[in-house]
């Protein structure tokens, strides 16, 4: 057996389970519910990623701020700059007059993810933060 052998397999599945299952397939736009499956699977990697202390994940921290705050934007790259989580990249994007989008794309450990995200997250002028969370998962 091969790392990218696909193996079939058999699931029992009470009849009112299987008709939920396929109506979240339809509504989902997926083709297949081995493709649905896979989707389930490999979310529940990523939270077992996150859930173990020492492991390397990544996250997108999407966050809105009033670009007026005074010092906000000092304080957001200080953050940024003093944890270790290493940014791979961000993308700043003007909302209108007063707001600013920014995405902040992270690797590390989940503790240390979530203390960034929450510490930028609680600052003054920032009204929406929101970390999505994930990691490398072999198929």
């Amino acid at each position: 057996m091969t790392a990218r052998e696909t193996i079939r397999f058999s699931v029992s599945l009470p009849a009112t389970l299987l008709a939920e299952l396929d109506r979240r397939i339809v509504g989902r736009g997926y083709d297949s519910r081995s493709e649905f499956v896979r989707d389930l699977i490999r979310a529940r990697l990523v939270e077992e990623a996150w859930a173990g202390a020492g492991s390397e994940v990544h996250g997108v921290l999407t966050i809105i701020y009033d670009h007026h705050r005074r010092g906000l934007t000092d304080k957001l790259h200080r953050v940024q700059h003093h944890r270790f989580v290493h940014i791979l990249c961000t993308q700043h994007v003007h909302l209108d007059h007063d707001h600013c989008l920014e995405t902040i794309v992270l690797r590390g450990t989940p503790g240390e993810i979530e203390r960034m995200a929450l510490e930028i997250g609680g600052l003054k002028g920032v009204s929406f933060a929101e970390l999505a969370r994930t990691a490398v998962v072999d198929d």
